[in-house]
């Protein structure tokens, strides 16, 4: 009897061992461009040819995100999301392009992304279909898995539509053996709870342990009403989803829509704060052609991106609200904290509050040391029983600042950084 026990526990480790994700991927939270949030599926190149989902779009943002210093900020994976694909797989059921839209197939389009420094990803469905009504990989799963590989690809996005949302947890795990079998290092983005989420609850453990990054809820829409409920919902379940939160396993509250239509500036910069506070992925989805100068300045702030690329990996948590301010707090390397306090209320007149240091949880050291985050600029030296005093714009915009401990002889900095040169 103990015998059957100990064949039937080595049989289940086993198994368990070979589909686990495992792949020493996305150690912090990934970076990059989009395709999907801006230009949608956009297949008219006849009248669209600028904006339409092809090898020239994808050419012309790897260009950008090359020479605009988006890769240097750390923007290096750009993504191909829906609408590449031709209607139907070819005679060996291998998945193709559209031939009119990619003439020079997938591998070519990667060999130039690589050529730029950058990494492809690309998008499939985990379904009988995608979201735009093109091949799903359902029954396909280790076929496209190796095509992929073949295609040198760097990043998998597995959406979820047409599928039964009770067979994805075991079918997205059979996508990450797979993809681990080709010996490719592919970053692997799962839609898995955000189609569970609402029906039946998410096995977020399960879904950390075989998915480098996961969406949760639903897309972002270019406008702060969508930006806000996001904000919302993740703040309503930190406590769960922090638990599963780190260094190759993220939760992805969806891409960031800064450079569109839909945000002020205040907005933008709320997004760039809290994103980076919630340790998400950085996934742009803008065109790089022609954004403004405002917007890429909040997208490449230093600051903010090494919050986000904290090697902590700590999810930042909602963790006190005053007088409709919602504040945001995540521990970073080295004894530092920053914050964000938003304000979503669409009030006429900013917020101000006064907030003790102790209530920020500053109180390990006598002395702080606080800097706003976009600037770098010293906001002032407080001792730690303090107030901070805090003006907040409303209709979502935000204060940022990290707080370091300090001593009464070291006069403090004008400026800092939390990046290294």
């Amino acid at each position: 009897m103990v015998l059957k026990f100990l064949t039937i526990f080595i049989f289940l480790f086993q198994i368990t061992y070979i589909y686990s994700l495992e792949n020493g991927l996305a150690r912090t939270p990934p970076m990059g461009w989009m395709t999907w949030q801006r230009f949608r599926c956009v297949t008219d190149c006849q009248n669209f040819p600028d904006s339409c989902i092809s090898e020239k779009l994808i050419r012309e943002m790897a260009d950008r995100m090359a020479d605009d210093g988006y890769l240097e900020a750390g923007y290096n994976y750009i993504i191909v999301d829906d609408c590449w694909l031709a209607t139907k797989r070819d005679k060996d059921n291998r998945l193709q392009p559209d031939p009119v839209r990619f003439p020079n197939g997938i591998r070519a389009l990667a060999d130039y992304v690589h050529s730029k420094g950058l990494k492809f990803g690309i998008y499939e469905d985990y379904g009988t279909l995608t979201c735009g009504g093109y091949p799903g990989s359902i029954d396909h799963l280790e076929l496209d898995a190796e095509t992929f590989a073949e295609w040198t690809v760097d990043y998998l996005k597995l959406d979820g539509c047409y599928a039964d949302i009770h067979e994805m947890d075991e079918g997205y795990p059979l996508m990450g053996h797979y993809l681990n079998k080709t010996n490719r290092q592919i970053v692997y983005s799962c839609s898995w709870p955000a189609y569970q989420e609402g029906t039946i609850q998410p096995n977020y453990t399960k879904i950390a342990e075989y998915c480098n990054l996961w969406r949760n809820y639903d897309d972002i829409d270019d406008n702060f009403g969508s930006l806000n409920d996001i904000i919302q919902w993740f703040a309503s379940k930190q406590d769960n989803l922090s638990l599963v939160h780190g260094p190759g396993s993220w939760n992805d509250p969806d891409m960031l829509i800064i450079g569109n239509y839909g945000l002020s500036y205040g907005q933008s910069r709320a997004q760039m704060a809290i994103w980076s506070i919630m340790s998400a992925p950085l996934i742009m989805s803008v065109d790089l052609r022609e954004i403004k100068p405002w917007h890429s300045e909040i997208l490449l702030n230093k600051n903010l991106i090494a919050i986000n690329q904290d090697k902590l990996g700590i999810m930042g948590k909602r963790f006190l609200v005053v007088n409709n301010v919602e504040i945001w707090k995540k521990t970073l390397e080295n004894d530092k904290t920053a914050f964000v306090f938003f304000y979503p209320l669409p009030y006429g007149t900013p917020a101000v509050i006064n907030v003790p240091l102790t209530e920020l949880g500053l109180n390990k050291s006598e002395i702080y040391n606080i800097f706003e985050t976009f600037t770098g600029q010293l906001v002032g030296q407080f001792k730690k029983g303090d107030l901070l005093k805090v003006r907040v714009e409303p209709s979502g915009s935000v204060f940022a600042c990290w707080a370091e401990s300090a001593n009464f002889e070291q006069k403090p900095k004008s400026k800092s950084t939390l990046f290294k040169n």
